[in-house]
C-alpha cells in the first residue's frame, strides 16, 4: 500500500526536476558575448596644404646642398593598424611642380636636361607589398621617374594621430626618407665646366598629414 507521504514527495521531486531542466536549457540558450570585430583597412588621403614632398641635392661633392620641393602631388595610404602587411601606399607627383626658389633653375630642371616634364609629366610610386619594421613599415614597390621604373624599398614611419574635436575627422601623420641616384633614372646632365658640381645622390623626404575622407552619402 502506497503511503500518503509518497504523492507529495513525488510532486516535489517533479517540480525540482522541472526547475533544473528549465534552468539548464535557459543557460544553454543564452547568446555568447560577441567578439569585437577586427579593425579593417583605413584609407588616408594626403592634406597637401599641410604636407611636404622635399628633396636635397649635394653641390660640389657636399660642400653645400640645394633644397627643393614638389608642390603638386597626391598620396593615398591604406593603413591596417592590426596587420600592417595589408596596407598599401600610392603616390603621384607632378614633375612640373618642382620648386627650388629660383625660377631660372626651375626652368632648367623641367627641360630635357633633367626631368623633361613634357615627356614625363609624372613621378609615381605604387607599393606591391608592405613589411613591418620596428614601429613603422617598409613599402616595397615600383618607383617611376623620367620614364624609368625601378623597385625600391621606402621606409615609412607613422608620426602620430589627431582627432578633430569639432568634425571627429581622424588625421594621421607619416614621414619617409629615401636616397635615389638620379643617374639610375636617366637624369644624367653634367655641368660642362664642373662635371661634379651637381651631385647624383638625391635625398627625398616626405612629411605627410593625411585624413580619412568623408563618406559619400
Amino acid at each position: 500500500m502506497i503511503s500518503r507521504k509518497f504523492f507529495p514527495a513525488l510532486l516535489a521531486g517533479l517540480l525540482l526536476l522541472s526547475v533544473s531542466v528549465g534552468g539548464a536549457q535557459q543557460q544553454q540558450s543564452q547568446p555568447q558575448t560577441p567578439q569585437p570585430q577586427q579593425q579593417g583597412v583605413t584609407t588616408y588621403v594626403v592634406d597637401t596644404a599641410h604636407s611636404n614632398v622635399g628633396f636635397t641635392v649635394p653641390i660640389l661633392n657636399g660642400v653645400s646642398k640645394v633644397a627643393g620641393k614638389f608642390a603638386d602631388f597626391t598620396v593615398t595610404i591604406n593603413y591596417d593598424e592590426r596587420d600592417i602587411t595589408k596596407s598599401s601606399v600610392n603616390a603621384t607627383i607632378k614633375a612640373a611642380s618642382i620648386d627650388t626658389g629660383i625660377e631660372k633653375r626651375d626652368a632648367h630642371l623641367k627641360n630635357a636636361d633633367f626631368f623633361d616634364v613634357e615627356k614625363y609629366p609624372e613621378i609615381t610610386f605604387q607599393s606591391s607589398r608592405i613589411e613591418k619594421k620596428g614601429n613603422g613599415f617598409v613599402a616595397h614597390g615600383a618607383f617611376t621617374m623620367h620614364g624609368v621604373t625601378k623597385e625600391i624599398a621606402l621606409p615609412v614611419m607613422p608620426a602620430g594621430t589627431f582627432k578633430n574635436p569639432t568634425t571627429n575627422e581622424m588625421q594621421m601623420g607619416f614621414t619617409a626618407k629615401l636616397v635615389v641616384n638620379r643617374q639610375d633614372y636617366g637624369i644624367a646632365w653634367r655641368n660642362p665646366r664642373a662635371p661634379n658640381f651637381v651631385g647624383d645622390l638625391v635625398e627625398i623626404e616626405l612629411n605627410l598629414l593625411t585624413r580619412v575622407p568623408p563618406k559619400q552619402s
